[in-house]
């Protein structure tokens, strides 16, 4: 279940998204993918990301990994943030390596794989579901009080540290 009440951190994004700190923070200060709930402000302040942000930096993760440019992949994010990422985990990403193609029907699909070059897809729902599954393991944070939600391992002293500490 998705909460719009709940972000994540930096460190937790990376995990869930299965990429580098150092990737996270570059997407973040070149606006690739920018965190929604809170941006970091000066030293010392952390990034605070949705889900929608993790789904996103997970579907750029498997853009890079399948050999799109970094330019292509600014460009098919810009679409889906003017579109507001709505319907996310309904649409069916495609790419021919060179252009990424939104597609939200199987007619679309189909006429896309009928040009006859190869392409491949990322359907949005699975990452969708992937990034649930990943999130619901590690730790998000109230968005309103800051509370740490503790995932399933509730042994984490830190964690718990900082909710006495709230």
């Amino acid at each position: 279940m998705v909460s719009e009440e709940i972000g994540y951190r930096g460190p937790t994004a990376c995990a869930a998204a299965g990429i580098t700190y150092r990737q996270l923070d570059y997407w973040a200060r070149t606006g690739l993918v920018e965190p929604s709930v809170r941006p970091a402000h000066g030293s010392g302040t952390q990034r605070l990301y949705s889900f929608r942000d993790v789904v996103v930096l997970k579907i750029v993760k498997r853009f890079l990994d399948t050999g799109v440019s970094l330019q292509n992949i600014r460009t098919a994010v810009l679409h889906l943030r003017e579109r507001g990422f709505r319907d996310l985990e309904r649409m069916t990403l495609m790419s021919d390596g060179a252009t990424v193609y939104e597609c939200t029907s199987p007619d679309e699909v189909h006429a896309l794989l009928q040009g006859g070059q190869g392409v491949f897809g990322i359907a949005v729902g699975v990452v969708w579901r992937d990034v649930e599954s990943a999130l619901s393991q590690l730790h998000g944070e109230r968005i309103d009080t800051g509370e740490t939600l503790i995932g399933p391992n509730p042994a984490d002293e830190l964690a718990r540290r900082r909710n006495r500490a709230v």
